[in-house]
């Protein structure tokens, strides 16, 4: 549909990196009452306890790192954005601050995913559920088709999956209560700070069950000290050092499957002018005008 709108001379294309990312999150199993309800795990009073989705095979940090070595990301890229994203391999967008272009992502290897999943234990794979979302996200276009191409390739290394949907209410309530196994989700950003990707999406303190925010469940003290070490501080390279080293964390844990930044794209008629594209895809009308 791009080509055909580039190659209309009526009509004229713009488009932009997005300040997004669509994922995989797999629960790891664990998160944390929110009793104090102040939006932060206070460690001596709030213990972690197992989430409903609860899926031991997902605990175990092998068996997430061969699915993110089971999926191939670019197909997904090329085939379902249809090229209108780039790969990820962090969960934040490459051009913000403190982003690790040092992280070798996880190669698309179904051999060795298959290796991972016997020294985990799992020589034959097993079945899993995925929550896909019902709705079209400035993330991820077409979710459906996205759960279908993960269910084929981890049904290559012998993973059965199977595809579960729910209107998008009750979706964002299981999935903030850690009800699901795995889920596709997302984000877009709000105003250009790393923050609000890092710690809005993977720190520990949002993974109240109930409430979470970090939908992989992944309850990493250490990591959270440094996202709040990163929120607390004026001095932009301790920042940048800060979320760097948070990425190689979350990296190692292999709690996400990081799919695409998606692109943002709009097209209009040549005679509209002065349309700008914003980075967190709100749309600002002033000063458009029509020649």
């Amino acid at each position: 549909p791009f080509d055909k709108i580039k190659a209309n001379k009526d009509l004229k294309l713009l488009a932009e990196p997005g300040m997004n990312i669509g994922y995989m999150a797999m629960n790891s199993g664990y998160g944390y009452i929110d009793a104090n309800k102040n939006g932060v795990r206070d460690i001596a009073d709030e213990p972690l306890v197992k989430t409903p989705g609860y899926f031991e095979p997902l605990t175990k940090k092998k068996v997430r790192q061969a699915i993110n070595m089971a999926i191939d990301k670019q197909s997904i890229v090329d085939n379902i954005y249809m090229g209108t994203a780039i790969k990820a391999k962090n969960g934040m967008p490459p051009f913000m601050l403190g982003y690790n272009d040092a992280i070798a992502d996880y190669p698309y290897d179904p051999a060795k995913a298959k290796t991972l999943l016997a020294e985990a234990g799992y020589p034959d794979g097993f079945e899993v559920t995925l929550h896909v979302m019902p709705v079209s996200r400035p993330y991820m276009f077409d979710p459906p088709k996205i759960g279908e191409a993960i269910q084929s390739y981890l049904g290559a290394v012998g993973i059965k999956v199977n595809i579960y949907q729910v209107d998008w209410g009750t979706y964002l309530q299981e999935t903030e209560e850690g009800k699901h196994q795995m889920c596709l989700l997302g984000w877009t950003g709000d105003n250009g700070d790393p923050d609000n990707f890092m710690n809005v999406l993977y720190g520990a303190n949002v993974c109240s069950i109930g409430a979470a925010g970090n939908y992989s469940f992944y309850t990493n003290n250490t990591n959270q000290e440094l996202l709040s070490a990163a929120l607390a501080t004026y001095d932009i390279e301790k920042r940048a050092a800060y979320y760097r080293k948070s990425q190689e964390m979350i990296h190692e844990n292999a709690g996400f499957v990081y799919l695409a930044h998606a692109t943002q794209t709009v097209a209009f008629r040549v005679n509209i002018q002065g349309y700008v594209l914003h980075p967190t895809s709100r749309k600002f009308f002033y000063p458009v005008s029509v020649e």
